[in-house]
């Protein structure tokens, strides 16, 4: 019997990659690309500038779409520029739209309206957002709680401090995937794991806190330091390690992921499964 599957869309705030729909586990990017749409330009900043950590999250995308294709699995990827609005932000955050960032200004975001501000809101950063949302509902129909996975990746050195680990898990309160993540990593033996490093995921109103924890569904953020997946084989590497690692606590307290199966393919769109629009 063919497993009833989550079918790929593209819009323009967002990227859904199809997967199983019962597998429990939806893997998500905020920061996968630097674009920025028609008519913002650069917004006024030299292109060596997008090419930065500023911009995205270097390595990400390539490792979600690796990763979410060996577990057969739905993802959500952004296809705008946190420079334009940061989807990891709360509506509330003074960082949800960047004057200055690592020491550039951003001139495009210096002199922000508000009506403008509304407008990338209601463009790109809502839409990305109700993304995350229907796929959650449509797995959710086939599996009573799905984890989220959402993968970042950060600067190997910050304001001339060398950044020592190689992978960081960010969490709240909700350890049910993060703990085993850590536990998991660390049991490998050639890795230094942030346990919330180099940030804390205790940030209200960011991506995680939003769909995961008000939710009530198990979540964690998988940090990647960029030097190790500036490449496709870092890529590669570390989403088949991802992959084991998740094969390998699929079935921890709270999870009971189905992931690493084979099974037949059978698409079904997301907004036509039952609970596809609207929280639960």
């Amino acid at each position: 019997m063919a497993s009833l599957r989550i079918s790929a869309s593209e819009a323009s705030s967002h990227r859904v990659m199809g997967g199983r729909a019962d597998a429990g586990l939806i893997v998500i990017c905020d920061h996968a690309e630097n674009t920025l749409p028609e008519g913002y330009g650069s917004l006024g900043l030299p292109e060596s500038e997008l090419q930065r950590h500023i911009a995205y999250d270097i390595g990400a995308k390539r490792v979600v779409e690796r990763l979410a294709a060996l577990l057969d699995v739905p993802a959500v990827l952004s296809r705008f520029s946190r420079l334009l609005i940061d989807p990891n932000r709360g509506l509330d955050d003074p960082t949800l739209i960047m004057r200055l960032s690592d020491g550039a200004i951003i001139p495009g975001n210096r002199t922000l309206t508000v009506e403008e501000r509304e407008q990338r809101i209601a463009q790109w950063y809502r839409p990305y957002h109700d993304a995350i949302d229907r796929v959650i509902d449509a797995v959710h129909a086939h599996h009573p709680h799905p984890a989220l996975l959402s993968v970042h990746s950060f600067t190997e050195v910050w304001r001339g401090t060398t950044r020592p680990w190689q992978v960081g898990i960010l969490w709240d309160a909700d350890d049910r995937l993060a703990a085993p993540l850590i536990d998991t990593l660390v049991a490998e033996g050639d890795l230094l794991v942030g346990d919330n490093q180099p940030y804390s995921g205790k940030l209200r109103g960011d991506c995680m806190w939003r769909h995961g924890t008000q939710r009530g569904l198990p979540h964690a953020l998988i940090e990647l330091r960029q030097d190790l997946i500036r490449d496709e084989a870092g890529q590669t590497v570390w989403a088949q390690r991802i992959a084991r690692v998740m094969g390998k606590i699929r079935n921890r307290r709270g999870l009971a992921m189905k992931i690493g199966d084979d099974h037949p393919k059978e698409s079904v769109p997301a907004g036509s499964l039952p609970g596809a629009h609207g929280p639960i």
